[in-house]
């Protein structure tokens, strides 16, 4: 299995010199930036399978690099890990709310850092390769289009598969339907967001099997997201 790529953004460079050298010990191809401009450009130049993003950095700040980079279809699915010294609750929601997945703040330890990093990557390891994806008793093989649960072939449109797969790629995590319209149909979609909620009732429709609890939980005034059963 290749290298997992992480992009790291962080401007104090001593911190960026010992991060990059712990995680390319680990087997990590690690590109850095201290800037929030040319991480932008990194990004989309070659798609990382996970961002360490400081939140105060040179040009656009990390906050405004985390949502950039969960409206652009191509970055929406990558994981972030934000780094700062900001302490206060309302910043953490703050970068919990534009779209971070974790949120650590400074100073840290680079090993618990490590193991952040690792137990996401290995969420997301299966998808990466295109391995079957198995989240509670839902199985999805990316490679072949097909959805099982408990053992039972699953019939599922388009978008009802794409929309199933963005969930089971980030098992727990609870996404607005901003983020799934922007995930699963992309930026420049003109559909609008009362359709997510037509697509989520299709999707508990065809995943619904008798006995089986309905993984996918509606959070009120937040929006959705699959949980394991």
């Amino acid at each position: 299995m290749s290298a997992a790529k992480l992009l790291l953004v962080e401007d104090d460079p001593a911190l960026s010199e010992l991060l990059e050298y712990r995680f390319q010990n680990e087997g990590y191809s690690v590109r850095c930036t201290g800037d929030g401009d040319e991480a932008l450009v990194l990004a989309s130049e070659e798609v990382p399978d996970l961002i360490i993003l400081d939140w105060m950095i040179e040009g656009t700040s990390g906050i405004e690099v985390c949502r950039r980079l969960r409206r652009d279809k191509d970055t929406a699915h990558v994981p972030i890990i934000m780094l700062t010294a900001r302490e206060a609750e309302d910043d953490r929601v703050r970068g919990l709310e534009t779209g971070a997945d974790d949120y650590l703040t400074k100073p840290f330890s680079p090993r618990e850092l490590l193991a952040r990093v690792a137990a996401v990557m290995r969420r997301i390891r299966p998808a990466l390769a295109g391995e079957t994806i198995e989240v509670g008793d839902l199985k999805l093989d990316p490679v072949a289009h097909k959805v099982q649960r408990r053992g039972r072939a699953l019939q599922l449109g388009p978008t009802e598969y794409r929309l199933l797969k963005f969930f089971m790629e980030s098992p727990g995590r609870v996404f607005s339907r901003g983020q799934l319209l922007d995930g699963v149909w992309g930026t420049g979609s003109d559909i609008e967001l009362r359709t997510v909620d037509v697509h989520i009732r299709r999707l508990r429709k065809a995943i619904d099997i008798d006995g089986a609890k309905d993984p996918i939980r509606t959070v009120r005034s937040a929006g959705y997201a699959l949980e394991p059963n």
